[in-house]
């Protein structure tokens, strides 16, 4: 038995991420890289440590390697506890022989031995996709003092993008009265951030039922939720106001790297108050010649930079040689842009070469009809070819050489 713990966290990290095409082709979503120093994983585990949770289950599935071997013992996020502390949750190792994890309520009910080892009262289901900064205690806090079963973080997104998530509607004591999954003409703006605290016993009685129904598709948001819903538990919607975005798609994760640069966007990662943790080796420091450009950019440790920048975010080790051009993209770990490139609303994945003189990605503005536009990306260690284009929305796995024009 391990020590006995209020709330203990329960991360959904095995995503496969598919809509992230090839940046997801050998990694889980959750290890994609962010932001210049950072993985997507590392925002809910900081927020775990800056909330004073301590005891964290990371549910992997999807091409879990390197999602293990960078979280390891949890060292960088202060949650190499001897009790409690960070523990990476395979599907192996469940509770009826070996089966994939089937749907996001069915993961934790194969993880209920390990969660009732720590005997808690109450449990947090986060996901391992999303980009914010949240104090989960400020959460349970309100979930105690409303004698909740389940609360949901809940933040207002515009009307014109309701109808891409979950959403609620709420009543003025913050009751949630009824779900509306992804409609077309929503009653509400009121988005689930996919972010749930839950009364352990509650939501322990759940998870068994709903294995127990045939056909359940063992999902929070699809049965689980709404069972509970339905019998009259108590719901309620937990307002948060600060910055978040889910980094599902190849737009929003472009984005939200670009967010970083735009103060407008209100995601400062450099507060004192609310590190962001990471697993970082030491890189010596950037280097940028006397004749290159370097505009509105975040340039990581241990890039060698000779060519212009402008509104950029690039990772540890990029290389951009001389008169090559960079604007509005994001180059991933150890990518090499060599002379007279050209890579413009693009993402290059690690190690990817793009060769002298290849354009890589399209300006929106010089595309007539923008449904034909969209960030183009090249994946891990492809080799781009002197002077070929690669135009906007395409994805490139592997290499393309020289001459052949796509």
């Amino acid at each position: 038995m391990g020590a006995k713990k209020e709330c203990i966290a329960m991360l959904l990290a095995g995503g496969q991420g598919s809509r992230l095409g090839i940046l997801t082709h050998s990694i889980a979503k959750p290890a994609v890289p962010y932001g210049g120093k950072y993985r997507i994983i590392d925002f809910p585990l900081s927020n775990c440590t800056n909330s004073g949770i301590d005891t964290v289950g990371v549910l992997t599935q999807y091409q879990p390697l390197a999602l293990n071997e960078y979280i390891g013992s949890g060292q960088p996020w202060d949650l190499d506890r001897m009790d409690g502390g960070v523990h990476i949750l395979s599907p192996y190792q469940q509770i009826k022989g070996s089966e994939w994890y089937k749907g996001t309520a069915n993961a934790i009910y194969q993880n209920i031995n390990f969660i009732d080892r720590y005997d808690p009262e109450y449990v947090a289901v986060l996901s391992g996709d999303h980009i914010y900064k949240m104090d989960y205690a400020e959460m349970l806090q309100f979930h105690k003092d409303h004698n909740a079963d389940c609360t949901i973080a809940m933040m207002e997104v515009p009307w014109e993008e309701a109808s891409r998530f979950g959403l609620m509607l709420v009543n003025d004591d913050g009751v949630i009265t009824e779900f509306e999954e992804k409609p077309k003409n929503p009653r509400s703006n009121k988005a689930s951030m996919g972010v749930y605290m839950f009364t352990w016993k509650k939501l322990r009685a759940y998870l068994i039922a709903d294995e127990e129904t045939e056909g359940s598709s063992n999902d929070f948001g699809k049965n689980v939720i709404p069972a509970m819903h339905n019998a009259g538990e108590r719901m309620f919607a937990y307002q948060f106001d600060g910055y978040w975005k889910d980094v599902g798609t190849i737009d929003s994760l472009w984005e939200a790297n670009l967010d970083l640069l735009n103060p407008k966007a209100n995601i400062d990662l450099t507060d004192p108050d609310w590190r962001i943790y990471a697993k970082n080796s030491a890189l010596p420091p950037h280097y940028i010649s006397k004749d290159a450009t370097v505009q509105n950019s975040l340039v990581s440790g241990g890039c060698k930079i000779e060519g212009n920048i402008d509104y950029s975010v690039m990772f540890a080790n990029v290389t951009v040689e001389e008169g090559a051009n960079v604007r509005y993209s994001i180059v991933m770990p150890g990518a090499t842009i060599k002379k007279g490139a050209t890579v413009q609303y693009a993402m290059i994945a690690e190690d990817a070469v793009i060769e002298c003189g290849a354009v890589v990605g399209e300006d929106p503005e010089r595309i007539e009809n923008l449904d034909n536009w969209g960030v183009t990306v090249i994946g891990a260690k492809v080799n781009i070819g002197e002077n070929v284009n690669i135009p906007a929305k395409a994805m490139i796995a592997e290499d393309v050489k020289g001459g052949d024009a796509q």
